[in-house]
């Protein structure tokens, strides 16, 4: 009776163990991919810092020389973006699908965390009077995964600033409005809709409904002739929910 108590309990040990092990691969391969996934952004961003502006003024067709050898890498770099103090601080991307990059690293292999992106049809080079970044809301608190600490006014007094870098210009851009929006709610705003303003009423419309909805009033203003930067990532807190940050382009 002893012997078969021991062999029992030698079972339950071997049991408990093989289910410790299945639950502990999915938590070994998420952290082995967010490892991955850092050590590819620092590669990234080694190309960016080992690469410093050329003395002068660049022409308008002339690419930043800190993005020459990021755009050999890949031609798809559509720019920069940095929100300083934040790990917000990685290359954007634009191709002819929309969905590539939400599924794709910057080297085009398959990849969960996907890549910063904005759509086909923006114009951020001319540039048209808004254009939106996507990123994924990632748990380790990569790609957009920090975006929602602008959720708290604390926050954003101490990050006021976001700095973009097109592939042949650099830009600074003011936090003007921060909200949550849920996308399939019948009278949420379609923010996500607006990128050109042709007339003072289309952009009276959008100004005046970010700054409807912001969370709190950051006392930035826009006017008609004013260019924005939209971020955009999902929030986790609602279903089909999305957290939202509205910058104007600071005059030169």
């Amino acid at each position: 009776m002893h012997r078969k108590g021991r062999k029992k309990f030698r079972f339950l040990r071997i049991l408990l163990l093989l289910v410790m092990i299945v639950c502990l691969i999915p938590v070994g391969q998420a952290y082995y991919l967010s490892v991955k996934h850092e050590k590819q952004q620092e590669k990234l961003r080694s190309i960016l810092a080992g690469n410093t502006q050329k003395e002068g003024t660049p022409k308008e067709t002339e690419i930043l020389e800190r993005l020459e050898g990021l755009y050999k890498e890949n031609n798809d770099l559509a720019g920069w973006l940095t929100i300083h103090g934040t790990a917000i601080d990685d290359p954007v991307m634009q191709c002819e699908d929309d969905e590539y990059y939400l599924h794709h690293s910057f080297y085009r292999e398959k990849d969960k965390y996907g890549c910063l992106y904005v759509r086909n049809m923006a114009d951020i080079n001319t540039p048209g009077t808004n254009f939106i970044i996507y990123g994924h809301n990632m748990r380790d608190g990569s790609m957009f995964g920090t975006l929602d600490d602008y959720s708290s006014e604390e926050f954003y007094r101490e990050h006021t600033l976001i700095s973009f870098s097109t592939l042949f210009q650099e830009r600074t851009y003011e936090v003007l409005s921060v909200f949550y929006s849920r996308i399939q709610e019948k009278d949420a705003f379609p923010y996500y809709q607006f990128y050109q303003a042709d007339k003072e009423e289309e952009f009276q419309d959008f100004y005046e409904n970010v700054k409807r909805l912001s969370l709190y009033d950051t006392g930035v203003t826009a006017e008609f002739g004013d260019t924005f930067l939209t971020l955009s990532t999902c929030s986790n807190d609602t279903e089909d929910g999305r957290f939202v940050v509205v910058a104007k382009r600071k005059k030169e």
